[in-house]
């Protein structure tokens, strides 16, 4: 067990793509997508118990959600559970939890990652993450997780890197969501993997990075949040430095212009569970190619998610890929795979009255 490595779980989403199934009150990662009796954060919080100490392990999420967290994760104290008054994407919410990590232990080696992804082979998972983090020790490299792509995806970003000899390959360039002919072109050159949103590196050196590539979140934690962390005046500082802060991604922000990046690659099956179509790509489905976890009789429909309660009987006659789901006070009838629709049907929602009922 490595004393220097911390893990940070990124909760504060709220999985709109995932919509009506993820609410506000209680988005993605706080549910059993998977159908195992564990949400998808106590399935990412187990996944590390085996190489990080649990008292190492943080979870960042909204303030309105922290008694979620409180609920699927009793065993965490109350200073590993880290609220944010506000949403401004991945680098505030990285900001906020390495210098938490820094103040206890300057040598700490942090893991990031998303709490809502599905990885199967955990074992090899947590090998590569043991490899990796060796590689984060020196406090020189910003490493991300790639993944071996399985098939021309344009739902993913992709890394492609230098394919020398060494575990951590210096990484060559980002590329988010490719078109499918480009997404075919990065699989048969065969120096892309797919971005996992995961990250590792030493503590010192994702500070270092904020210093050098977002200057100004950096400022406003080293002024107004660093002296206060671990006080009574916490809570306020991070108010006042989330309101002063940009919202961006830490792709965008550090890991796109930053020199000292590398790629570790994995080889384990893994899925960021974005849309209904990755969870119809991982789920056991009939002959039809359905995937069924409803009280249903179809007839002549393929490649179709059907989901409801078990008090409801749902009829399905003549549809080929969609979606179609009793969701509490929300039923939905449409194609699975268009994500940009499930954003739409969202923004159109809020601008009808009682909204929030719905959402």
């Amino acid at each position: 067990m490595n004393q220097n490595l911390y893990v940070v779980l990124m909760a504060g989403g709220v999985g709109v793509r995932f919509w009506p199934y993820s609410r506000n009150s209680k988005p993605k990662q706080f549910l059993d997508v998977l159908g195992t009796g564990k949400t998808l954060l106590q399935s990412t919080f187990e996944r590390f118990l085996p190489i990080c100490p649990q008292e190492n392990i943080f979870v960042v999420t909204h303030e309105e959600h922290a008694g979620l967290v409180r609920q699927q994760l009793p065993t965490l104290q109350e200073d590993q559970i880290l609220t944010e008054p506000m949403r401004k994407n991945t680098a505030c919410c990285i900001a906020y939890a390495s210098y938490k990590i820094a103040k206890r232990n300057s040598e700490a080696v942090i893991v990031v990652t998303p709490s809502d992804h599905l990885i199967l082979k955990e074992q090899e998972f947590q090998d590569v993450i043991r490899k990796a983090a060796d590689q984060g020790r020196v406090q020189d490299k910003l490493i991300t997780l790639g993944i071996t792509p399985t098939r021309p995806e344009t739902g993913y970003g992709y890394i492609q890197y230098h394919t020398e000899k060494a575990f951590a390959k210096k990484v060559k360039t980002f590329t988010e969501k490719p078109e499918l002919s480009l997404a075919k072109k990065f699989i048969e050159s065969g120096d892309f993997v797919w971005n996992s949103g995961i990250f590792i590196w030493g503590v010192q050196a994702i500070l270092k990075a904020f210093h050098e590539h977002l200057p100004e979140m950096s400022e406003v934690f080293d002024e107004g949040v660093k002296p206060r962390l671990d006080t009574p005046g916490e809570k306020e500082a991070i108010l006042s430095a989330y309101s002063q802060c940009k919202s961006i991604s830490i792709d965008y922000g550090v890991m796109e212009k930053a020199t000292n990046v590398y790629v570790c690659l994995g080889n384990f099956t893994w899925s960021d569970l974005g849309s209904w179509g990755s969870i119809h790509d991982i789920s056991p489905k009939d002959e039809n190619n359905n995937v069924i976890n409803a009280n249903a009789q179809l007839y002549d429909s393929r490649n179709c998610i059907v989901k409801g309660s078990a008090d409801k009987l749902i009829v399905v006659q003549g549809l080929n890929g969609y979606l179609v789901g009793e969701f509490g006070n929300v039923v939905i009838v449409c194609e699975k795979d268009k994500e940009e629709q499930f954003r739409r049907f969202v923004n159109d929602l809020k601008a009808r009255p009682n909204s929030n009922d719905f959402l």
